[in-house]
């Protein structure tokens, strides 16, 4: 219901990219650019400086933010109070998760609750947790269900569910016939992991820190940006990874890979995040519900 063009600029400001705004709205970069010149020819002024590739906002262009912010939540406050008025369980939902869980966990829960409530359209953007994170926190998502805990004090962070993080290896690789792996014996090998930012990443690093070996330590091979890929190269025998078990139940029964336990056991939680004081529609909180019952259900089949 708000303006399209405020919708625009708010994007643009929060980004500071009109390349990034429109990869966001799914519009053309000359679209944003129109829409965003319309609203400063509405207003007689600048709201961006332009220089040297880089944009930022003027004190007008500062002042249409903050108002823009109100404005917008108060906008999708209305639909979503209409909506919940009428008893409907529909309209848009902006979801954002890690890759981990948009590529191995998020599509059977989305289609389940797709199937129940037909009128939903959902929209997923997919990222490392810490980009989601903060796309939550910029309130250009609803939700965000990442593979590490969000300390951001504007977020509200709720436990899904426990996710085993296991060694990978090709069937021929000497590590294969162990019962459980330590630290010491994954610095002595090659390694590939997740690339900075991402939650795995993160959590794995820490985990051998407090084993004792340091990220540096590592005989690293490459880092990669998905858990596919790292179980393409994990495959060819050349290295091993870290991955969840969630993301290896076709490979395992394929016998393409096996798993094996760390000792200790390291196992994270994954979580959902959601802004604390902004407006929860019925929509938002019958997917959360959802989604964190059958995440637990999804993870305690896997044991």
């Amino acid at each position: 219901m708000a303006d399209r063009r405020l919708q625009v600029f708010y994007t643009v400001a929060k980004q500071l990219s009109f390349t990034k705004a429109a990869e966001q709205l799914f519009m053309t970069q000359p679209a944003v650019t129109f829409q965003v010149k319309q609203l400063e020819e509405h207003f007689n002024t600048r709201l961006f400086d332009r220089s040297h590739g880089r944009i930022a906002l003027t004190p007008a262009g500062r002042l249409v933010m903050e108002y823009a912010e109100r404005i917008l939540t108060l906008s999708e406050e209305l639909d979503s109070r209409v909506a919940d008025f009428t008893g409907a369980t529909a309209g848009p939902l902006l979801l954002g998760a890690s890759t981990t869980i948009a590529e191995f966990i998020l599509p059977q829960i989305l289609g389940e609750f797709k199937a129940q409530h037909p009128d939903v359209q959902a929209h997923m953007s997919v990222a490392n947790s810490e980009t989601i994170v903060n796309r939550v926190a910029d309130h250009t998502i609803d939700v965000g269900l990442i593979e590490s805990p969000s300390y951001l004090p504007s977020l509200e962070n709720q436990v899904c569910c426990d996710d085993e993080l296991v060694v990978i290896c090709a069937p021929d690789h000497p590590l294969s016939k162990h019962k459980t792996v330590r630290a010491q014996e994954i610095a002595a090998v090659p390694i590939v992991r997740r690339e900075p930012g991402s939650g795995t990443r993160e959590f794995t690093d820490n985990y051998l820190t407090q084993c004792g070996v340091l990220p540096e330590d590592l005989n690293l091979v490459m880092e990669l940006g998905s858990p596919e890929a790292m179980k393409g190269v994990v495959e060819t025998g050349i290295a091993i990874a870290i991955v969840s078990r969630a993301t290896i139940a076709k490979e395992l029964k394929l016998g393409t890979l096996v798993a094996i336990p760390l000792a200790p056991r390291l196992i994270r939680t994954l979580s959902l995040v959601h802004p604390k004081e902004r407006f929860r529609s019925r929509l938002l909180t019958s997917f959360v519900e959802f989604a964190m019952r059958r995440m637990r259900e999804l993870a305690a089949a896997e044991r």
